[in-house]
């Protein structure tokens, strides 16, 4: 191990006991916790949505079968714990999974949890076999469950998920916070408007532009929890306002995630009893439509690949900061993106711009285009500032190649939606994983039929590929082959990545019991164990 990866497993390991420390400290009940969000939430269906605006202030009204442990920095297989199940055990073929469910656990409404909600969400809701009655309107992570074959109710209290092959990495997906279970007996329609869940708070009400309000669930099977009388979040859409509202101590909590390295520093400036931990955010990235002419042409998105000056797009935006990367979140944090020695090796990150110039414009020259004819297009993305501020830098890569783009901003609600039904050209997107796995990554975000895959890529060869890594239980030889994968990725103009966003999630130090989950931005915000010291 490299001196400075012992370092950063010091840190994170003396912070996690730090922080776990803070939990004997006798809880303060009551009081509710004001936080700031970017915007109004699409809807409160968590598994309908792409996008943290959903699942950060929903999550705490659910509960999954199981979850990585809230007091736990790092997400991994080996910080799994239960939830809604007790325990689970695997098959000795390793492709049945089952789960033993708590008893005397009821839904908000006052019914009763049993296993028919765990097959209504995985085999009815997720992959589609509720019909009309159980159809969710949106479905970015059925990709996650191509390999779930069946799941049967043994009674109330058990069921079992049926693999068609073997799946190591399959309850890395369950303990995601993007996989809670749903009532069976709640259309999917009210979910969006009026979510029911077993979890820690109730939902209250949304009302657009201004407030997301929860309640605390005082009949929450973990008894004793949560500490919270409520959680509010007041929707603020200019960033630079929400976070002098936060320096001003307006608010015990910022958005998850939304306060941008040079922000940080102006926070630890004037505010500097603040807590801020720097956590992985979204990869930012070219999405191009390969089905729309005249970007169905290889050679157009190839050079569209080489003219991206990565690392000044990361000066600019983050005054160095954030870090080059591929498909999958790279080190630190990252588990299994590219190392700095396996980077030099990828095409289009050549340090050499104007070397990659070159070839792009002759790429662009062969397509049929050059300074006398050069291709207009629209560059859509979404209308916040981590988007909007980066699609700017693009336009202006993109004129070196003699394509000149015009920005097209898109509101929240309806973004992930466009590119889903691939009503756009060329747009620049935010990625971020709901799970550091490839598992999670490769099949949501470039599987062949993907809601999520918003270019259209695929190819069988790729698909084969993204199978063998997810059955391989030697992880040392697993994270070769995903790097192998992931530079493939990139080379085909799959959805370039530009750069890693490293942003910080920060409260005040009289919010306790909160731990940042730093190598992902959806899985640590059940809120359970927050409590205010005040």
């Amino acid at each position: 191990m490299k001196p400075k990866f012992k370092l950063l497993t010091a840190v994170v390991s003396l912070a996690a006991v730090t922080l776990g420390a803070q939990a004997v400290v006798a809880q303060k009940e009551g009081g509710i916790l004001k936080a700031y969000h970017r915007g109004t939430p699409p809807s409160g269906s968590i598994h309908e949505e792409a996008t943290n605006s959903t699942l950060t202030p929903y999550m705490p009204v659910m509960n999954n079968l199981i979850m990585y442990d809230q007091s736990k920095p790092i997400n991994s297989l080996d910080t799994i714990v239960p939830d809604l199940a007790e325990s689970w055990s695997w098959s000795d073929d390793n492709k049945k999974l089952t789960f033993k469910l708590r008893q005397g656990v009821k839904w908000h409404d006052g019914k009763p949890f049993t296993a028919k909600d765990v097959k209504c969400t995985w085999w009815d809701l997720l992959l589609g076999n509720g019909g009309r009655k159980y159809k969710l309107r949106k479905n970015p992570r059925k990709a996650w469950y191509k390999n779930l074959k069946g799941v049967t109710v043994n009674n109330d209290h058990s069921v079992t998920f049926e693999l068609g092959r073997p799946q190591p990495a399959f309850l890395t997906l369950l303990a995601s916070g993007y996989s809670p279970v749903y009532p069976c007996h709640v259309s999917p329609k009210k979910m969006r408007t009026h979510p029911i869940g077993t979890g820690p708070f109730k939902f209250v009400s949304l009302k657009q532009n201004e407030s997301v309000k929860f309640t605390k669930n005082k009949d929450y099977w973990k008894k004793g929890l949560p500490h919270l009388d409520g959680i509010e979040w007041t929707i603020i859409k200019s960033r630079s306002t929400r976070v002098l509202a936060f320096i001003a101590k307006k608010f015990d909590m910022a958005f998850n995630g939304d306060v941008t390295v040079p922000l940080q520093r102006d926070v630890a400036a004037q505010n500097p009893s603040a807590v801020c931990q720097r956590v992985m955010g979204a990869s930012i990235n070219l999405i191009v439509n390969q089905a729309k002419p005249p970007f169905d042409n290889a050679k157009i998105r190839k050079a569209m690949v080489l003219t991206l000056d990565r690392k000044s797009v990361i000066d600019i935006i983050s005054k160095g900061e954030n870090k080059m990367g591929g498909a999958m979140s790279p080190p630190p944090q990252g588990v299994w993106g590219f190392t700095p020695e396996f980077i030099s090796q990828v095409a289009g990150f050549d340090p050499d711009v104007k070397a990659n110039r070159v070839k792009a414009r002759k790429l662009m020259e062969e397509a049929g285009y050059g300074p006398d004819k050069r291709l207009k297009v629209e560059v859509s993305t979404r209308n916040i500032a981590t988007y909007r501020d980066p699609a700017v830098l693009l336009i202006d890569h993109l004129k070196e190649v003699y394509i000149d783009g015009t920005l097209k901003t898109i509101e929240t609600s309806n973004w992930h939606a466009t590119v889903a039904r691939k009503d756009y050209m060329v747009g620049l997107n935010a990625t971020a994983v709901g799970v550091d796995d490839p598992d999670a990554n490769f099949f949501e975000n470039y599987s062949c039929g993907s809601q999520r895959n918003y270019t259209g890529y695929c190819k069988p060869e790729m698909e084969e590929l993204f199978v063998k890594q997810s059955m391989m239980t030697d992880q040392k030889a697993r994270k070769q082959l995903v790097l192998e994968i992931d530079k493939t990725l990139q080379e085909d103009a799959a959805r370039p990545i530009i750069m890693h966003n490293q942003s910080y999630t920060c409260w005040q130090e009289h919010v306790k019991g909160y731990v940042a989950h730093v190598n992902s931005l959806y899985n640590g915000w059940r809120m359970e164990d927050v409590w205010i010291d005040k």
